[in-house]
C-alpha cells in the first residue's frame, strides 16, 4: 500500500507545488524541467525560493514549509521499503504538472543528488573488487608477548568489582552466532563484563557505562552485539567502490582490507569508529592485536594495541599499514599527475582522467597493465575512447554519453565489466541518459529502467 501511494499524484502534489515555486523561470523555457531524488533520509531537490511569479506576491502564511513536505515525503519513501526515488517534473505556466518517478530497479543503483540514473550493475549480485578480497594468510603470526588473558582478567574484576560476566553458555552461544573461537583474552573480557549491569536509573546507568568504557579503554558492546567485520558489513555504492584500492605492504601490521573474517567487532571509540580483535593480522602484525576501523572510510583499518591486555593497561600503538609504495589509484588532471606515463606501473587499479585543459589522452601507457580494472574519463579527456577495448581486466567503466556513443556504435563496449557509470552534468536530460543506460543494460540482458508518469494540476 505504501509503494502505491508513492505512485499517487495527490501524494506528490505538495512538492509539486514548492518546485513550482521556487523554479517557475526554469520550467517556463523551451523544454525546461526539474529533477532530483527524494529519500529516506533526506532530499536533493531545487526547492530554494525563487522571486515570486509574475502577478503573485510572495506568499508566506499559506506556503507549506518545504522540511515538513519532504519530512512527511521520506517517512513514505521509508514506508515503501525504498531509500530513494529519483523523480523529474515539467509544470506549465497554467500548473499543467507532469510527473515521473524512476521504479526501483535491482540492475541500477540511485544516483548521487540527481535523477540521472547510477551505476548500472551488469552481473547480478557483483560487487567491487576490493570486497571480493580476502585476507592473505600470515603463517608466522603469533599473539604478542604482552596478551596474557589470566592478567587481563585480574585487571578488570579490580576495576569493575559490581560487573556480571557472561557465562559459559553464553559465550558458547556467541560463537555459534559468529562462526568464530572467540580469543582468550576477548573471553577474559566478557567473563568479567559480559552482563549489562541493573541499574536504578539513566544517570546511574550513564555512569556505569563510563566506568566500563575507562576500565576497558573504549565504549564496550554486550556480547550479543559483538560482531564479525567483514566485507558485507561495510557497504559502498559502486561508484565509490570502484574507485577504491586495498594494498597491504609487506612490513604492515594490520591487512588493509575492506573487512575481514577475522575482525571481530567488540565496542566503539564513542565518535562511530569499531575496535576489533585482529585474528588476520598482516606480515609485521599479532593475532588478537586490537584495531580501530573507522567509519568514514571505505576501506582499512589501523593499529590500537598488540593484545587487549595492551589496551587495558594503556599500552597503545599507532599506524599499522606499513611502507608506502605506489599508488594503486592515480588521478591524471590539471591539480595531480600530468600524465598517463606518470601514472602507469604494474599495480596500477583504478585510472580517473579529471578535468583537463591540454591534449586528450591516449591510453597507450596503461595498456596490459594486469590490475588496471576501474577506468573513469571525465568528458574530453580521451583522444580515442575505441582503446578501451584493449583494456582486458576492466570492470569498472565511466565514462561521458558521447564516449559512451562511440563504443556502443562500435559494438565495443568491453565484455569484462561487471558495472559501469554514465558521467553526466546537469544540462543532460534524464530521459536521455536512461535510453542510453538501457541500450548497455541490454547487453547484459539486464532489465531496463522505466519511469511511471503522473498527471496533474497545481492551479485548482
Amino acid at each position: 500500500m505504501s509503494l502505491a501511494r508513492i505512485r499517487e499524484f495527490a501524494t506528490w502534489e505538495p512538492v509539486l507545488g514548492l518546485l513550482w515555486e521556487a523554479n517557475w523561470e526554469r520550467l517556463a523555457e523551451p523544454g525546461g524541467f526539474v529533477a532530483g531524488q527524494a529519500g529516506r533520509w533526506g532530499f536533493s531537490l531545487p526547492l530554494s525560493p525563487s522571486r515570486p511569479r509574475p502577478g503573485r506576491a510572495a506568499q508566506v502564511k499559506d506556503r507549506p514549509d518545504k522540511f515538513d513536505v519532504m519530512r512527511e515525503l521520506s517517512g513514505l519513501v521509508a514506508d515503501a521499503g525504498v531509500e530513494e526515488i529519483a523523480l523529474m517534473a515539467e509544470i506549465s505556466a497554467g500548473g499543467r504538472a507532469v510527473l515521473r518517478l524512476m521504479e526501483p530497479n535491482t540492475a541500477v543503483s540511485a544516483g548521487i543528488g540527481s535523477a540521472h540514473p547510477g551505476a548500472l550493475i551488469l552481473v547480478e549480485g557483483a560487487v567491487p573488487e576490493p570486497w571480493r578480497r580476502l585476507p592473505e594468510p600470515s603463517p608466522g603470526a603469533v599473539p604478542a608477548p604482552s596478551a596474557d588473558p589470566v592478567e587481563l582478567e585480574r585487571l578488570l574484576r579490580e576495576r569493575l568489582p559490581r560487573d556480571v560476566g557472561a557465562s559459559e553458555a553464553e559465550i558458547a552461544a556467541a560463537e555459534a552466532r559468529l562462526g568464530v573461537e572467540l580469543p582468550a583474552e576477548l573471553m577474559a573480557l566478557y567473563r568479567v563484563t559480559g552482563a549489562p549491569r541493573r541499574a536504578s536509573g539513566p544517570e546511574q546507568r550513564y555512569e556505569d557505562l563510563e566506568q566500563q568504557a575507562m576500565a576497558v579503554g573504549c565504549e564496550l558492546f554486550p556480547l550479543d552485539r559483538v560482531y564479525v567485520a567483514d566485507a558485507a558489513s561495510r557497504p559502498a555504492p559502486w561508484q565509490h567502490g570502484a574507485t577504491a584500492a586495498v594494498h597491504t605492504a609487506p612490513d604492515a601490521a594490520v591487512q588493509q582490507l575492506v573487512g575481514s573474517p577475522g575482525w571481530i567487532v567488540f565496542g566503539d571509540t564513542g565518535g562511530g569508529d569499531r575496535i576489533a580483535l585482529d585474528l588476520t593480522p598482516g606480515p609485521g602484525g599479532h593475532i588478537g592485536q586490537v584495531i580501530v576501523i573507522d567509519h568514514e572510510q571505505n576501506a582499512g583499518a589501523g593499529l590500537v594495541a598488540a593484545s587487549l591486555t595492551d589496551l587495558v593497561c594503556r599500552r597503545t600503538s599507532r599506524g599499522g599499514g606499513g611502507t608506502e609504495g605506489p599508488s594503486p589509484v592515480a588521478h591524471v588532471n590539471r591539480a595531480c599527475l600530468q600524465s598517463i606515463e606518470a601514472a602507469a606501473h604494474p599495480g596500477l587499479e583504478v585510472l580517473s582522467l579529471g578535468v583537463w585543459s591540454g591534449e586528450p589522452f591516449r591510453l597507450a601507457p596503461v595498456l596490459g597493465l594486469p590490475r588496471l580494472r576501474t577506468l573513469s574519463a571525465y568528458p574530453g579527456t580521451l583522444a580515442d575512447p575505441l582503446e578501451i577495448g584493449q583494456l582486458e581486466h576492466l570492470e569498472f567503466l565511466e565514462l561521458a554519453p558521447e564516449d559512451w556513443r562511440v563504443l556502443l556504435d562500435a559494438k565495443a563496449v568491453p565484455p569484462s565489466l561487471k558495472a559501469c557509470a554514465v558521467e553526466t552534468r546537469q544540462h543532460h536530460h534524464p530521459l536521455e541518459i536512461t535510453e542510453l543506460s538501457n541500450e548497455i543494460l541490454a547487453l547484459w540482458g539486464r532489465p531496463p529502467i522505466t519511469w511511471t508518469t503522473l498527471e496533474g494540476d497545481l492551479a485548482g
